[in-house]
């Protein structure tokens, strides 16, 4: 690669362009790791953050350095009911699954009094249980962001600074983003309720049927300004 690309003007674009997509498409990565590190003691929660956030960011740059091998999960593997299933595919749904799955579960959890008592004081949650849920929705989450990464740029270096900068940003934010969902309860539910969304997406997209994400995205970023609003009027409800 030649290095005097990437002082040009349609490099530094792209790499503003690609750092900002891969925020976007982080979010919902922030959110699982802020929802599963609430299991853990207080003072492991910020460890299991970053933890978390510096493994994906490894897993992404080893996808992105061995992006050949990666393109290759797209190819075709066999064909179910005239339908060509892909190792991406196959990821995809195992992946959706998993999500939709632990969500419901802290749903249930969450609203079943007598399960939070049990998971938080008779059965504590090991720390490395949960950075293993954290690296497996990395990976899943990472399929996202690198072909994303593959589509706006073929220059590797510019790919690999986006997603650097991309998830130092995301290590910035992580830490306010899951004391502000964790401080309110509806909108722990809400994050959850996010966290079954993106599941099921997965789930379509394993079979081929694409769902804009920014319907999605607004549909969350709308729900959550509603869910803000309704915080604020509780806050001050002689003030109707």
């Amino acid at each position: 690669m030649n290095l005097e690309l990437l002082v040009t003007p349609e490099a530094w674009i792209a790499l503003l362009t690609l750092t900002f997509l891969e925020i976007i498409l982080g979010i919902d990565n922030i959110i699982f790791i802020s929802i599963v590190s609430n299991r853990l003691p207080e003072e492991q929660r910020p460890r299991a953050r970053t933890i978390g956030l510096a493994l994906a960011l490894g897993i992404r740059v080893l996808m992105l350095s061995g992006i050949t091998y990666i393109i290759g999960f797209t190819q075709p593997l066999f064909v179910v009911f005239e339908h060509a299933v892909s190792g991406r595919d196959i990821i995809l749904l195992v992946g959706g699954l998993f999500l939709v799955g632990k969500s419901v579960t802290e749903i249930h959890e969450k609203v079943n009094d007598d399960g939070i008592e049990l998971s938080e004081q008779n059965k504590p949650v090991e720390f490395s249980n949960i950075i293993v849920q954290i690296v497996l929705l990395d990976i899943i989450f990472s399929f996202d962001s690198i072909l994303t990464a593959v589509g706006m740029s073929g220059d590797l270096v510019i790919m690999i600074a986006a997603v650097v900068i991309s998830i130092v940003i995301m290590m910035f934010f992580a830490g306010p983003i899951s004391r502000f969902i964790n401080r309110f309860p509806t909108l722990q539910m809400l994050a959850l309720s996010f966290l079954i969304l993106i599941g099921f997406m997965l789930m379509l997209e394993s079979v081929h049927i694409e769902v804009p994400k920014g319907y999605i995205y607004f549909a969350v970023f709308f729900s959550l300004l509603v869910e803000v609003l309704n915080i604020r009027f509780r806050k001050n409800p002689n003030k109707s």
